[in-house]
Formats: structure tokens, C-alpha cells, sequence
């Protein structure tokens, strides 16, 4: 015999001695169960809520340095002026190697007047993450 507390409960059983349609499929927020079985019970088993944790990565570029940085990369890689870039756009995805990649950042660092970090170079995958990261090494200046 089982007793589950809670708003959305059920549970899986791994009892043979449950029929079919005594056993149940999820667990969902639940707070507490109480379990006994062959004459024998067991103490209660109580959930404890988890504190949350908030993280915040980054901050989204201004739409005017995001369409820049476009520019940059349409320029670096030779694409055709009407090529659809975007925040989204990943230099992979745009045929960019390590060294287009290369030379995409010193273009940006020369345009915007930055110094970008190795570190901080090796975390570049798109133009927004490219964005970011010169709005916020132009915010420390």
C-alpha cells in the first residue's frame, strides 16, 4: 500500500505484487509517501523544496552594434551584400574557419576600438555572442 501527498502525484512501482492497474506512472511535485507493505510500514519520506538559483550570461547587444558586427562578417567572409546574417547566425554555419575566425574578431576589435582577450575570442560561435561581448568590453572602457 502506497500514500502520496501532493498536487499531481503518482509513482512507479517495482513491486510485482501490484496489479496492472494499482500502479502509477509519474511523480509530480510531490511533498511526501508513506509506504507499508507484508504487515511491515515504513517511516514517511518528505520532499525538501530547493532553493532557486537565477543566472544571468550575458546582456543583449543593442540592434545597431548586432547589425555592425553583420557587416564585419559579410565583409571578412566575401559574402554577397544581400546574404541573410543575423544575431543568430553562426560563423560556422557562414563557412568561417578558425582563421576566418580570427579574422573576424581583429576586425571587430579594430571597428569598435576593443582588445578582445583569447579567452573570450574562443567563446565567439555566432554575431550575437560577437555583439555581446564588444558591448560589454566597451562598457569597461
Amino acid at each position: 500500500m502506497a500514500a502520496v501527498t501532493g498536487p499531481s502525484t503518482s509513482i512507479v512501482s517495482s513491486s510485482c505484487s501490484l496489479k496492472q492497474n494499482q500502479a502509477l506512472n509519474r511523480v509530480s511535485n510531490l511533498n511526501s509517501v508513506s509506504l507499508s507493505g507484508n504487515g511491515k510500514r515504513f517511516p514517511s519520506l518528505k520532499s525538501r523544496p530547493k532553493p532557486l538559483h537565477f543566472r544571468v550570461f550575458a546582456c543583449t547587444a543593442k540592434p545597431e552594434t548586432v547589425d555592425k558586427v553583420c557587416q564585419i562578417v559579410k565583409k571578412q567572409l566575401a559574402l554577397p551584400h544581400d546574404s541573410a546574417i543575423s544575431g543568430e547566425s553562426k560563423f560556422a554555419a557562414l563557412g568561417a574557419d578558425s582563421l576566418d575566425t580570427v579574422e573576424i574578431v581583429m576586425g571587430l576589435e579594430e571597428e569598435f576600438g576593443i582588445c578582445v582577450e583569447e579567452e573570450s575570442a574562443q567563446t565567439i560561435a555566432t554575431v550575437q555572442d560577437a555583439a555581446n561581448l564588444i558591448e560589454k568590453l566597451m562598457e569597461k572602457k
